[in-house]
């Protein structure tokens, strides 16, 4: 078969993502602060852009209209005329700086914020940082060996540990890292860092854990260390009277053990965890005005953007190659100030849409939460649903009820005995109560909990109910009956 090169013509339809469509899907999913920081990166970094004054925001000059949102161009493949359009601007007869400066000079270093003055913050204003579990175990690392080998071990150790203080990763892997032998690592593991503060970290399970801490300690009891060698899973189900048999041994003398163990850290790595503070700053804000919700979109510390006319008037006067640059620019900033204002009113449009869907929840709480769907959002406002999936996300809302992440609104339901569907959140809500209320010698089973939701209306499965209990965090009703109270 003889090979030849052809030459033809194919018609298709494809989706091409540009880097301005890309810019303006990515500043969907931004929360505000995010979008601050992209808005402030762009003004230093695009000459054209420019912050609008605050006290001139609001009344233009004379001779120019004012432009509402939706009059902003996007940009075309076409080439920006040499008299770009008036709707490319709204106040540009100022020039607050030297555009030669600002085009060709390096931008300050010195943001917006530095550039106020401040006075120098109080030292009791400052706090001390909190070291982590990996620096706490690898400062007693340096201390206890010189070893060049050790110390790639047993730091390759401490960085596969978890939050709790497990060894999450094989010592085969470990030793394949560090070109030494998985004795080596087990050797280090053993000697060293499982010696540490804190006592158990470094173990692969709960009972090595245990176990350590029961060792740390002389004189050890054996009776404890046996229980969790070999009994581990008696005693997770709080089966004391099948320990006693195995051991021969009476219940007085195994609850003494029990009660040992149990004044035990099972996740050694606790305190070292959970020291962050994480400060939200909603989004969006819904007020109750009378009757009625408004939604009000959070502003604060966004500019509001404008074309420079100055630089714009360059494009007359300039070259070939500065004229291209100038048309690039604000073909970038034209963009920007439009992905911007889109990203604002899609943010307001789902809220509103949420809020009307939300209404009983606002008005009465967590149980008359309903559920809903991107789809019923999407129908509602006319938008695709993943523009909803996008804008929700990383977005908090301040409501009546309390701060909630935009995505808290989305879920499934349940039906219950009148046909209506019940929110899967109220209705773990329910379940949370019930447990929260029980008789803690006499805990509820999953089957039992299953039946009073059944009798509320609610027809819901055993492992629904297993499955919701899970995800609030909440132990089955064996692990949780009273533990034994000391004497």
């Amino acid at each position: 078969m003889a090979m030849e090169a052809r030459l033809s013509l194919r018609q298709s339809q494809r989706v091409v993502m540009t880097p301005l469509l890309q810019q303006a899907i990515q500043l969907l999913q931004l929360s505000t602060l995010e979008l601050q920081e992209v808005v402030q990166k762009e003004l230093l970094e695009n000459p054209l852009l420019e912050e609008m004054p605050v006290d001139g925001a609001e009344t233009p000059e004379a001779g120019e209209t004012p432009q509402s949102a939706e009059a902003t161009p996007a940009p075309t493949v076409e080439p920006i005329t040499v008299d770009p359009p008036p709707t490319a601007e709204r106040q540009t007869d100022d020039l607050p700086f030297d555009p030669i400066s600002v085009m060709f000079d390096e931008p300050e270093e010195r943001s917006l914020v530095a550039q106020e003055e401040r006075e120098d913050l109080p030292f009791e204003n400052m706090v001390r940082s909190v070291s982590s579990l990996a620096d706490h175990l690898e400062e007693q690392l340096r201390f206890v060996t010189e070893d060049p080998a050790a110390r790639r071990i047993g730091a390759e150790i401490i960085g596969n540990l978890d939050e709790d203080g497990y060894l999450r990763a094989e010592l085969e892997e470990i030793a394949q890292r560090c070109a030494a032998t998985p004795e080596e690592v087990e050797r280090v593991l053993t000697e060293m860092i499982q010696k540490f503060d804190p006592i158990g970290v470094g173990a692969r399970t709960i009972s090595e854990c245990l176990l350590l801490q029961l060792r740390s300690n002389p004189p050890v009891d054996p009776v404890s260390v046996e229980i969790v060698e070999r009994h581990f899973e008696d005693l997770s189900r709080r089966r004391y009277a099948d320990i006693a048999r195995a051991l021969k041994l009476s219940a007085d003398r195994i609850m003494e053990s029990v009660e040992e163990i149990m004044a035990l850290e099972p996740k050694p790595g606790r305190r070292f965890g959970g020291n962050d503070s994480r400060y939200i700053v909603p989004d969006v804000f819904v007020y109750k005005l009378g009757s009625d919700y408004t939604v009000v979109l959070n502003e604060e510390g966004i500019p509001r953007l404008r074309v420079n006319s100055l630089y714009r008037s360059l494009l007359r006067s300039s070259g070939d190659e500065a004229r291209q640059y100038v048309e690039q620019k604000l073909r970038s900033a034209l963009w920007l100030i439009k992905s911007v204002d889109q990203r604002q009113r899609t943010l307001r449009k789902v809220t509103q849409s949420i809020v009307k869907f939300q209404r009983e929840f606002l008005d009465k709480g967590l149980p008359y939460l309903r559920p809903l769907s991107l789809r019923d959002v999407g129908e509602d406002i006319s938008m695709h649903e993943s523009t909803i999936s996008r804008v929700t996300t990383n977005k908090y809302v301040e409501t009546p009820q309390g701060l909630f992440e935009l995505k808290f609104f989305f879920h499934s339901g349940i039906a219950s005995g009148d046909g209506e569907m019940v929110s899967s959140v109220s209705v773990k809500k329910m379940i949370q109560d019930l447990l929260g209320n029980e008789d803690a010698t006499k805990p509820l089973s999953d089957q039992e909990v299953a039946g009073i939701l059944k009798g509320r209306g609610l027809t819901i499965a055993r492992r629904t109910v297993a499955k919701y209990r899970e995800e609030l965090g909440i132990l089955p009703s064996h692990q949780r009956r009273l533990q034994p109270r000391k004497r």
